[in-house]
């Protein structure tokens, strides 16, 4: 009998301990989701910069590449599918040869200063682009772009929405290069002739440099489509550039700019500049809208989301934490939502992020911040935001729906909404972390982090 009892005694240590256990790995493993959820590597919406591009072009002078598929990571974001994103870099005096592509490019420049030239059957037009140009590229137009500083690089961010294939695009060079060839070779020599009017060899020898390749072999070619330009090669562009630095925003086929505009949210924690396809016939024909955000570092953008527009946000400088509130996938595909789930991703420049409209999403800016973002379906989008004094669909409500929406009385949640006195963008920090931490390490204000 005190055998039996014993060895249940013994079972049931045993049970507490393998319950114990069991608790312990549990929790370490939700502590690692947690984990790896704050760096995105389980967000679908989330694109990393090193993991999340395809490598076009690439040599010394700098590179071509666009991010995977967006529909392929999401069903929630599905209806992106015949958008892409392209991001070109290059170092000083250098030049993207000449191409077109089965595409419509909602080309912007991030940083740096080109000149981008468009050439159609009538003629040609040559634009200096400055940080927060944006020019429509319809698809099919031939352009090219030159690098002309000698000393800051190029960054520019392209939308793609192509027109023969759903997410695919191709881009068509008239150059043949180690890494491209002229698409022109793929005609027959009779074709050639006759179109030229002239002998096969000769155009062989003048196009596709048949004869240097003879005599210095396959590396006589320019290693790709990326090349270096002499300085007065630049210098005679430059005088056929028109310089667009004027204030209009409304120009049919024009470059415009962002900064040209006042922000539509502005105070000391961040700035947003946004034009939108009321206010341009380029962004109408695409139904996009586009922004740049500037903010300080400890500043937080507020919970808010868009009505209609699917919003694809690029990071240009600095880190920021997001938070992003929708169904899971699991949940989307049951077309019944009884939970919410919080995506979580610590972004950092050249990353992307997703926002699928109608989700709530908030920014934290780690560092001094700016990103950029493209709006799809932008006509007649509205951005509600959840929590500020302004624009805030909350206080729209009335108190006697507050009353049976929330378990608090109505006048304690109008209260509660009320509190912040601030608007769109916040300090990170609640008022009582700061009384506990004290003001040390206080950043400075944002227009003399900016410049402004």
């Amino acid at each position: 009998m005190v055998r039996a009892r014993v060895q249940l005694l013994l079972g049931i240590l045993f049970l507490a301990s393998l319950s114990v256990s069991f608790g312990i790995v549990h929790r370490e493993h939700q502590e690692s989701q947690e984990e790896s959820d704050s760096r995105g590597q389980n967000n679908p919406f989330y694109f990393s910069s090193d993991r999340s591009f395809h490598t076009l072009f690439k040599n010394q002078y700098g590179h071509l590449r666009v991010i995977h598929r967006f529909d392929q990571r999401s069903k929630q974001i599905q209806n992106l599918e015949n958008y892409r994103v392209v991001e070109f870099k290059s170092k000083p005096n250098t030049l993207l040869l000449p191409h077109h592509a089965d595409a419509d490019f909602l080309l912007v420049v991030l940083n740096g200063r080109a000149i981008l030239t468009l050439v159609n059957p009538d003629g040609r037009d040559s634009y200096i682009l400055e940080q927060g140009h944006a020019q429509k590229i319809p698809a099919g137009t031939t352009f090219f772009l030159v690098n002309p500083n000698d000393n800051d690089n190029l960054r520019i961010i392209k939308l793609a929405i192509p027109v023969n294939n759903p997410h695919r695009f191709q881009n068509f060079f008239l150059s043949s290069t180690e890494a491209q060839q002229s698409y022109l070779r793929g005609f027959s020599k009779n074709i050639l002739e006759a179109s030229f009017d002239s002998d096969f060899k000769e155009i062989d020898r003048v196009l596709f440099g048949a004869e240097r390749q003879q005599q210095h072999g396959e590396e006589s070619q320019e290693e790709g489509v990326i090349v270096e330009l002499k300085r007065e090669q630049i210098r005679e562009l430059i005088k056929h550039a028109k310089s667009s630095s004027r204030k209009e925003l409304s120009s049919q086929d024009e470059p415009f700019n962002l900064r040209n505009s006042n922000p539509i949210y502005s105070n000391k924690f961040g700035r947003w500049y946004e034009i939108t396809p009321k206010k341009n016939p380029q962004l109408k024909d695409l139904d996009v809208f586009i922004s740049s955000v500037d903010m300080k570092e400890g500043g937080l953008l507020l919970p808010h989301y868009n009505s209609k527009a699917i919003v694809i946000l690029v990071i240009n400088e600095g880190e920021a934490k997001i938070e992003l509130v929708g169904p899971s996938d699991q949940q989307q595909q049951q077309e019944e939502s009884l939970e919410v789930q919080r995506y979580r991703a610590e972004l950092s420049e050249d990353d992307l992020f997703v926002i699928p409209a109608a989700y709530p999403v908030a920014i934290n800016a780690t560092s001094n911040l700016n990103f950029f973002a493209f709006g799809i379906n932008a006509e007649n989008n509205e951005r509600n935001f959840l929590a500020g004094e302004k624009d805030n669909v909350i206080n729209e409500i009335p108190t006697e729906v507050l009353e049976v929406s929330f378990p608090a009385s109505g006048n304690k949640v109008e209260k509660l909404i009320k509190k912040q006195s601030k608007s769109h963008f916040v300090d990170a920090q609640p008022e009582q972390q700061q009384r506990e931490e004290g003001h040390k390490g206080r950043k400075g204000s944002l227009s003399s982090i900016l410049g402004y």
